[in-house]
């Protein structure tokens, strides 16, 4: 072991061993930019990114924030869904980024999954995969950011009702 006055980090001393787990079968942890993605004209379906996530692995974490404007019927429908609504003041990338961090650092979740268009949350998938963990990023077009479909481990795009229910995994790295 180093000396504890040489170390520059706790990853450094404190040797981490993590079960490596079958494709599939990891922990995800889901969060759901609620402005940006539940809106009338993608029609999406927060029961079928849980279908398209199994998949991948079990749903332990499932958060959908939302803004102020948010309406009680939608915030009802979430929970109904079996998601945790959080509702916060203003703008919710800073919250989402503080979830998404404690879901990185959290052993108990192998996948990060992010359901946004906005590369704004570029820099998370990053340190998910800095901090080995598998990352999904779910999206809708139009204005969904190509560096975070190309940066994420598996990108899914998901078509509204009216175009079809299609969903594609576009990248599948691994």
């Amino acid at each position: 072991m180093p000396p504890l006055d040489k170390i520059s980090s706790l990853k450094e001393y404190i040797p981490i061993k993590r079960k490596k787990k079958k494709e599939g079968a990891g922990n995800i942890g889901l969060l759901v930019d609620g402005p940006n993605m539940l809106r009338k004209e993608f029609k999406l379906n927060l029961e079928q990114v849980k279908e398209i996530l199994s998949e991948y692995g079990n749903l332990k974490v499932g958060k959908v924030l939302l803004n102020q404007y948010a309406s009680d019927k939608l915030i009802e429908a979430i929970s109904n869904q079996g998601f945790s609504p959080i509702v916060v003041a203003g703008d919710t990338d800073v919250y989402m980024a503080i979830e998404a961090m404690e879901l990185i650092y959290n052993p108990n979740i192998d996948i990060i999954a992010l359901m946004t268009r906005d590369a704004d949350f570029l820099p998370i998938i990053n340190k998910a995969k800095e901090n080995g963990k598998e990352t999904i990023v779910i999206g809708a077009e139009p204005g969904f950011s190509v560096a975070l479909k190309n940066a994420a481990d598996h990108t899914i795009i998901l078509r509204s009702k009216k175009e079809g229910n299609e969903d594609e995994d576009s990248k599948n790295s691994g």
